[in-house]
């Protein structure tokens, strides 16, 4: 028999959230069952519950930045006990097999990885529920453990933002004393400025929001960069070793490119649409354009062991599940500073 569990879900397009009941499978050998928390909520959400990736499956339970205690555990399951503070970020199964599997990077896996929700169980027994939920079932292997020393509300968007903005500062070696920029300051570049700065780096915010000087200050950033005036991208040219861009709004790659010096590198971690970049604008410097994707089990772990080790978390607002479609509101508005986070006890 499954578990009834409580749980807020868009029944069709764009539609509102409302209260709906979903079942969690028992716990099987090697699950763990968590009782949710917190549930961080991510833009993804939206683009998901309005249909703008042309691949929602309704109805439809959002939420993978999910924080909570186990509550029970499976007979071979010797990773978590009753108890444990875990997360549950962007994926809950992967083939296991495939090269990027055996390497832990099940956020790559060949055969596609199976997604918190909105995915296809590779069972062929429905689709994944999210963490907008009271309760969820996940096989120990893609559970992170929190840091006791975190607050665990503002440890969930580590699940999602956190993990996708220290994965290509890691991969690509950011260091002490590299001059680091971060183009855009919202739930993504937040964090990458924490990251960056514990990792020693200078770091400077890009943004064509000259109001967000004061945030960027406040979050340690050692310097900030306003585009409004399009000068601004000659006068500070080859000024960087790195750019972490968390926009997902249309914009010149190509402008941003000539901010780095040789050899630099541009990392895409926001989604906007299809980009052009000019050609020169890479190799008349050598420049390297890449992309990165959240993170596997074991960085994820690894990024929540620093986070605990540099009190690192997310600057959050707490909010009942009730106010939820006022918060996917304000996100379209860029009105949070900087992450909203869902307390799961006012789901009954």
């Amino acid at each position: 028999m499954g578990l009834p569990t409580a749980a807020y879900a868009a029944q069709y397009e764009s539609a509102p959230l409302t209260p709906w009941q979903i079942e969690r499978r028992d716990p099987g050998p090697e699950d763990v069952l968590i009782d949710i928390l917190y549930c961080g909520v991510c833009h993804t959400d939206i683009h998901f519950v309005r249909g703008e990736w042309g691949s929602s499956i309704f109805p439809m339970v959002p939420g993978h930045e999910i924080v909570g205690r186990v509550s029970r555990v499976g007979s071979r399951v010797d990773r978590f006990a009753v108890g444990d503070a875990v997360g549950v970020g962007v994926f809950v199964d992967s083939c296991r097999h495939c090269s990027a599997c055996e390497s832990g990077e099940e956020q790559y896996c060949l055969n596609g990885a199976t997604f918190t929700y909105n995915s296809e169980l590779k069972d062929g027994r429905g689709v994944t529920y999210g963490g907008y939920s009271k309760q969820i079932t996940t096989d120990q292997n893609y559970v992170v453990r929190i840091p006791e020393s975190l607050p665990l509300d503002a440890a969930a968007p580590l699940l999602c933002a956190g993990i996708t903005t220290y994965s290509p500062l890691r991969h690509f070696g950011v260091e002490p004393g590299m001059k680091v920029g971060v183009v855009g300051l919202g739930g993504l570049g937040h964090m990458g400025v924490k990251f960056a700065r514990a990792l020693g780096a200078h770091v400077t915010v890009i943004s064509h929001t000259e109001s967000k000087r004061d945030g960027a200050k406040a979050l340690g950033a050692d310097d900030f960069l306003a585009t409004t005036d399009h000068a601004s991208f000659e006068d500070n040219a080859g000024r960087f070793d790195f750019l972490l861009d968390t926009v997902s709004a249309d914009h010149n790659l190509s402008d941003y490119l000539g901010l780095l010096r040789l050899d630099g590198r541009m990392v895409l971690v926001g989604l906007p649409g299809d980009l052009p970049v000019a050609a020169f604008a890479l190799v008349g410097k050598r420049l390297s354009l890449s992309g990165s994707m959240i993170g596997g089990i074991r960085e994820t772990q690894e990024m929540l062991d620093f986070c605990g080790e540099h009190g690192i978390v997310s600057d959050i607002e707490l909010i009942p599940i009730s106010a939820i479609d006022e918060a996917y509101e304000r996100m379209m508005r860029s009105d949070v500073k900087y992450r909203f986070v869902i307390d799961m006890s006012s789901l009954n």
